[in-house]
């Protein structure tokens, strides 16, 4: 039987209906796999690269080949595809997590020929104990390589991770007519290149178009953020189908839930963190699968969660912020537009969109920027480092110092090595030297996307010819759908008073929870400070408090932000406000007395503004805490041990017998929430039985 007679009656079987069919290209593809060719897929979302993943497993298989092992960091994506490859008789596994006993399982499975597709992470490629076993136990039996979100591999990439660095050796160990489908629908001309030199002369590309043929796309700008819930609360119950919404962080994710559910939608949060107790995993899969049964209207995710979801009868993806970049927009359209029926995408530009563009430009710097520091930090101790004893003498971020070591240690002659959990510098290495103009260069790239992505908020021609070109799509042309083309065929961009009004009390009282930090970042980390411990004491940890609003939202931030920058000092209005907060909620028992967190730089605006607070509470202010040094501010610490060594020394406490009972903390902007911490530590310790820290605005991210 020919390979697409017999490619296509498996289609069939896969899903359910007598009329599914390989296209010209899926079928060109195929054929490459079957010969032993490395093919680079560069197409839209939809094309079908799964599709051909399962039917080269199971051709591959029926000619006795070995298991075939995909790569892929969306491996939810995957799982909700396997129920369809079981059907043409697949026996797939995902390994989840990378314990040694999930590992030796597989491993026997995949010893005893019972496994025709592996899944696993990047990540999990990169773990020693998972190439030690499953990847040791595939390396002479592996009957195809399929890499999903290739363009990881590469550094020019807009998401490229340096665990995927291991995946240029896993190409160069396993035999040059192996096949290999490495897919993506997001790489550049630059980015293309690269992957191709990293697959090897074999490597074969195939690109296609990246139009989304059913996606109507519509730029709206609504600068506050009232207006644009009140918007959403219009339209979306007009949409067809459901869909999801996009937001920046979780908190203000919360605010567009409650809101739309005020309203009548039915939505719910989808977030990384699970507060709970529910299994994380489980726990997005029973969302993903409602919004795919047509249980809830939206799913509210942040940009950061790149759902499992890919199914084609969602109606609609709405970003309430900007996202990072061009490709990081197209690539969280997937979702959405498969078929020709009516579908939307629609990005809504917020005043708050440049700084938060900013913001996330800042955590997106190549980990080589930080091999330096790093390996000056290893060369100072004879011990070797763990990754967490790195947080104590580098003032980076843990994921900073982890792709940071990963991109050394996949390195050809990497300096550094790891023994036990600690990471030496090797001591026959040579001088490392990073690539500074390499390094800028990838920054410009990084700030050239985001330039690219504010130019299709503006632009004027064919939105999806725009995001075609941005692509590098050599043959960019009209959709005839997006709201440039026909404007005919535009959601309305009004919205309703009534509802702004309704959004504005929303989000003036979607008042923000301050939960209390039960040990500190190391033990016995304090030498100034009369602190002690790895756990932090009953008596010496703060109480449940409370956040007026998020910096610069659309109900108290923006005034917050305002009086911050242009008055210097908090008006009335925010006053009364915390009092209406505290009395809604009601800490047991009640502040008796108000004290305030100080400040060196600016002494008078939130001692000011709590004295005040206490008059309208007619309780005493008391001025206890006294700043002793001038340290640098907390937003520019960027892990939790120099956010609490920072404050080391910062503050002494001068508390009356008379003033021992419990009180009121208040700042002004909660950034890390350790300064609450300590002091509350302190207060505890000075007899204080009780302490409700109190902040006008959570950074969410702060923009200042």
């Amino acid at each position: 039987m020919r390979i697409k007679q017999k490619a296509e009656t498996y289609m069939k079987t896969m899903f359910g209906t007598a009329t599914a069919s390989l296209h010209k290209e899926q079928l060109e593809c195929l054929k490459q796999l079957l010969k032993g060719k490395r093919v680079l897929v560069v197409q839209h979302p939809g094309w079908g690269k799964r599709t051909v993943c399962f039917l080269a497993t199971k051709l591959i298989r029926e000619q006795a080949g070995g298991p075939t092992l995909v790569i892929s960091p969306l491996t939810s994506a995957v799982r909700n595809h396997l129920e369809v490859a079981s059907r043409i008789g697949i026996t797939s596994r995902i390994i989840k997590g990378t314990s040694s006993e999930a590992c030796k399982q597989v491993q026997s499975e995949l010893k005893s020929n019972q496994v025709d597709l592996l899944i696993v992470s990047p990540k999990q490629v990169s773990d020693y104990d998972v190439r030690k076993t499953v990847l040791a136990q595939m390396a002479n039996t592996i009957g195809m390589l399929v890499i999903g979100e290739v363009h990881c591999i590469s550094e020019w990439s807009h998401d490229f991770r340096p665990e995927y660095r291991y995946l240029a050796h896993l190409l160069q160990a396993i035999g040059a007519d192996v096949p290999v489908l490495a897919t993506t629908a997001t790489a550049k001309n630059r980015v293309v290149d690269d992957i191709l030199a990293q697959l090897g002369s074999n490597a074969v590309l195939q690109r296609g178009t990246l139009a989304y043929k059913g996606l109507k796309l519509q730029n709206i700008t609504i600068p506050g953020c009232a207006q644009r819930l009140a918007w959403l609360a219009k339209i979306i119950p007009t949409l067809k189908g459901n869909g999801i919404v996009y937001t920046h962080n979780q908190r203000v994710g919360e605010q567009v839930t409650n809101y739309l559910r005020a309203n009548g939608v039915e939505a719910k949060m989808y977030y990384t963190e699970i507060t709970d107790g529910e299994d994380k995993r489980s726990f997005r899969e029973k969302l993903e699968q409602q919004l795919l049964n047509n249980e809830i209207k939206v799913l509210v995710a942040t940009v950061s969660c790149l759902l499992g979801v890919d199914e084609s009868n969602l109606g609609f993806v709405i970003h309430y912020q900007r996202p990072a970049s061009v490709v990081h927009y197209y690539q969280q359209l997937a979702c959405c537009g498969r078929t020709p029926d009516e579908s939307y995408g629609v990005l809504l530009c917020g005043e708050e969109d440049g700084q938060i563009a900013e913001y996330f430009l800042k955590k997106t710097i190549p980990p080589q920027q930080h091999v330096p520091q790093i390996l000056r930090a290893l060369e100072a101790s004879n011990e070797g480092l763990t990754i967490a004893e790195m947080k104590h003498v580098l003032n980076l971020r843990k994921n900073q110092i982890e792709k940071a070591i990963t991109y050394l240690s996949t390195e050809k002659s990497s300096p550094v090595t790891k023994v036990g959990s600690k990471w030496h510098v090797k001591a026959t290495c040579t001088p490392y030297k990073v690539d500074r103009e390499h390094v800028q260069d990838i920054i410009e790239v990084q700030h050239t996307q985001q330039r690219q992505m504010l130019q299709y908020m503006h632009s004027s021609e064919c939105l999806m010819a725009f995001l075609q070109t941005a692509l590098d799509e050599p043959s960019p042309t009209a959709c005839g759908r997006c709201r440039n083309c026909d404007s005919a065929l535009q959601l309305d961009e009004t919205y309703d008073d009534e509802l702004v009004k309704k959004a504005e009390q929303l989000l003036r009282t979607s008042y923000q929870t301050i939960l209390p930090k039960k040990q500190w970042p190391a033990k016995d980390m304090f030498t100034r400070s009369p602190l002690s411990g790895f756990r932090i004491v009953k008596e010496q940890r703060a109480q449940e408090g409370r956040a007026l609003s998020l910096w610069h939202d659309g109900g108290w931030g923006r005034l917050v932000a305002t009086d911050m920058r242009q008055a210097n000092r908090f008006c009335d209005e925010l006053v009364e406000a915390c009092r209406t907060m505290l009395h809604t909620w009601s800490p047991d028992p009640f502040p008796q007395w108000v004290t305030c967190v100080p400040s060196l730089r600016n002494p008078t605006l939130v001692p000011e503004f709590a004295a005040r607070l206490a008059k309208v509470l007619n309780v005493p202010f008391v001025p206890c805490i006294e700043k002793t040094c001038v340290n640098a501010q907390q937003k520019y610490r960027e892990n939790s041990y120099q956010q609490v060594k920072n404050l080391d020394g910062a503050f002494t406490i001068h508390l009356q017998p008379q003033d021992r009972r419990p009180c009121l903390l208040v700042d002004d902007v909660l950034d890390s929430g350790w300064t609450f911490t300590v002091v509350s530590a302190l207060l505890g310790q000075a007899g204080c039985p009780a302490v409700y820290p109190m902040a006008l605005a959570v950074n969410s991210p702060r923009m200042s």
